[in-house]
C-alpha cells in the first residue's frame, strides 16, 4: 500500500513537472520577454537612483535607463552588432561546419558502432556509456543512432534491451558535458562565459578549451559510475525480458567502411604529427611567437578552428575511402545539411544577443553581481558550499529549460560576475554549471530528445511512458550528481586546473 501511495506522489510531482515545463514559451520568446523585462527593469532601478561601489576600481555605478532617448538610439544603432559579434553565433557555427563533415560521411556512426561492436561482453555497458558521452562532440547523433543501437545491442546478447537503451541514454544526456574531444558546447558555453566576465573585466578571455582538463577526467568517472548504475540498479530492477522480441541483426563494418576508418585514421595521425610539430618545439609554429607559450598561443586560441579543420580532413578522408564523398557537391550538401539545423539556433542567438547586450548596459548585472558578493561574503560560506549550491541551482532549472546555451546565457551575466567579486575564475564557474546542467537532462521532460527516447522506449514497453523514462533514469541522475560533486571537491582541495591556463580563482 505504502509503495502505490508513493508511486501516486511521484507520479503527480512528475505531472506537475510536465504542465509547467509544456506551458513555458519557446526559449527565443522567453528571450524576448526577458528584454523586455530589461528595458522596463532599467527604467524602474533608475528612479530609485540605486547605486553601488565597484570593489575593483572604486568607482560609484549607477543603473543607466534604457528606455530614454539616448537608449533608444544606443539599441538601434547596435541591433545588429549585438548579433553579428555574439561570442557563440561563430564558434559553434565554424565547429559545426567541420563536424557536420564527419557526422555526414558516416565517420562518427562508423566508430561508434566500432566501439561497441569490438568491445568485451563483459566491458561491453562500459563502451556504451562511454559511447554516449563521447557522441556529444558530434550534437544529436547519440540520440538518434546510439541510444536504439544499443537497446538492440543488449537484446541480442540476451540482455533487457531497456538496460541498453537507459546505459546509452545516460552517457549521451546525462554526461552531456563531459568529453575527451572538443564539440560544439564548449566553444558556446566559453562565449557566453567571456561575455558575461566583461562585466566586470573587459579585457578577460576565456578559451574553448577551459573546461578541459576536468571534463576529460569526468568522461571515465561519469563511464564507470553510468556502469555501476545499469548493472547494479537498472538491471536487477528491470529482470528477465520476457518478450518474444526478436533481435535485430548488428552489421559488421562494411569493406567499404572499414577503408574509410584507414583513410580517416591516416589523415588524424597526419593531422595530430602537424600539431605536435607547432607545438613541442621551444619555437613551434603554433606557439605564441612572442614568448613561446602555448597558454597564449594560436593554437589555443584558435582551437575552434582546430576542431574544424580535424573535422573536416577526418570526414573528408573517410568519405573518400568509404565512397560516402564522390565530389565537391556531396562535400557542401554534408556541410549545408548541418547549417539547415541551425535555423532555431541561430533566431535565439539573435535575440538571447540582445538581452544580454541590453542587461550589460543597463549596470543592473553589476549592481546585483556586487550587492550578490557582498551578501555571499557576508554569509560565511566556503568555496565548496557556495559552488555546490550553485550546482544544485542549476540542475533545478535543467528541468524547466532544456536549452543549455538558453540557460547559460540567463544564469551567466548574474552569476559569473558576482562570483569573479568573491575571486573565483569564470571557468570554475562554467564548469559547476556543465555539472548541474548535465546531471538532470535525463529526467527532464523539457530536454529536446525526451519524446524521442520515450518513443524508442515504447518498442520494448508499449505501457512505458515519462514516468517510466524517469522512474528508470532517475538513478542516473543521483549517482552522477554524487559522484561529480566529489569529483569537483576534490578538484578544488587540491587546486588543478581546470584547463590550458584556466585556474579555480582570479
Amino acid at each position: 500500500m505504502k509503495k502505490e501511495t508513493s508511486q501516486k506522489f511521484i507520479d503527480k510531482f512528475l505531472y506537475v513537472i510536465e504542465k509547467i515545463g509544456n506551458k513555458l514559451p519557446h526559449p527565443a520568446t522567453l528571450f524576448i520577454i526577458f528584454t523586455l523585462g530589461v528595458l522596463i527593469l532599467s527604467w524602474l532601478v533608475s528612479l530609485f537612483n540605486i547605486a553601488v561601489i565597484h570593489p575593483g576600481t572604486g568607482k560609484e555605478i549607477k543603473p543607466i535607463n534604457l528606455l530614454s532617448i539616448e537608449g533608444l538610439h544606443k539599441i538601434l544603432l547596435n541591433l545588429v552588432s549585438n548579433f553579428t559579434s555574439f561570442a557563440p553565433l561563430g564558434t559553434v557555427l565554424v565547429a559545426l561546419l567541420g563536424i557536420s563533415i564527419a557526422e555526414h560521411s558516416g565517420l562518427i556512426s562508423s566508430v561508434l558502432r566500432l566501439l561497441i561492436l569490438k568491445s568485451p561482453k563483459k566491458l561491453l555497458t562500459f563502451a556504451i556509456v562511454f559511447s554516449g558521452i563521447l557522441s556529444n562532440a558530434a550534437s544529436e547523433i547519440g540520440y538518434v543512432l546510439l541510444v536504439p543501437l544499443s537497446a538492440i545491442i543488449f537484446l541480442s546478447v540476451g540482455r533487457h534491451p531497456i538496460g541498453g537503451l537507459a546505459a546509452a541514454f545516460a552517457g549521451v544526456s546525462g554526461g552531456y558535458s563531459a568529453n575527451i574531444l572538443l564539440g560544439t558546447i564548449d566553444p558556446l558555453l566559453a562565449g557566453l562565459t567571456q561575455e558575461a566576465a566583461h562585466i566586470i573585466d573587459r579585457n578577460y578571455e576565456v578559451n574553448a578549451a577551459a573546461n578541459y582538463y576536468f571534463m576529460f577526467v569526468s568522461t571515465f568517472v561519469i563511464a564507470l559510475a553510468g556502469t555501476f548504475v545499469t548493472e547494479k540498479i537498472i538491471i536487477p530492477r528491470l529482470g528477465k525480458y520476457e518478450k518474444q522480441e526478436t533481435a535485430e541483426e548488428i552489421k559488421s563494418l562494411s569493406k567499404e567502411e572499414k577503408k574509410g576508418l584507414l583513410f580517416a585514421g591516416i589523415a588524424f595521425i597526419i593531422f595530430i604529427f602537424f600539431i605536435l610539430l607547432g607545438l613541442v618545439p621551444d619555437n613551434g609554429y603554433l606557439r605564441d611567437p612572442k614568448t613561446n607559450s602555448i597558454l597564449k598561443s594560436p593554437f589555443l586560441n584558435g582551437i575552434v578552428a582546430i576542431v574544424f579543420i580535424g573535422g573536416a580532413i577526418s570526414g573528408l578522408a573517410y568519405g573518400i575511402g568509404a565512397g560516402t564523398i564522390r565530389n565537391d557537391n556531396d562535400l557542401i550538401k554534408g556541410m549545408s545539411k548541418s547549417m539547415e539545423t541551425l535555423g532555431s539556433y541561430i533566431v535565439l542567438v539573435f535575440f538571447a544577443a540582445q538581452f544580454v547586450a541590453l542587461f550589460n548596459w543597463t549596470n543592473i548585472g553589476l549592481i546585483i553581481a556586487v550587492e550578490g558578493a557582498y551578501f555571499l561574503k557576508s554569509s560565511g560560506l566556503g568555496a565548496i558550499p557556495l559552488l555546490i549550491a550553485f550546482v544544485i541551482v542549476s540542475s533545478i532549472i535543467n528541468l524547466f529549460i532544456g536549452s543549455a546555451s538558453a540557460k547559460w546565457a540567463i544564469m551567466a551575466p548574474v552569476f559569473i560576475p558576482m562570483f569573479m567579486l568573491l575571486g573565483y575564475s569564470p571557468e570554475l564557474i562554467q564548469a559547476a554549471y556543465r555539472v548541474g546542467d548535465s546531471v538532470t537532462n535525463v529526467i527532464s521532460p523539457m530536454m529536446s530528445y525526451f519524446a524521442l527516447i520515450i518513443a524508442f522506449l515504447n518498442k520494448y514497453d508499449k505501457n512505458a511512458g515519462i514516468g517510466t523514462l524517469i522512474a528508470t533514469m532517475i538513478p542516473y541522475s543521483i549517482v552522477f550528481f554524487i559522484v561529480w560533486i566529489t569529483l569537483f571537491v576534490f578538484w578544488i582541495i587540491l587546486d588543478l586546473p581546470l584547463g590550458p591556463g584556466a585556474g579555480l580563482f582570479i
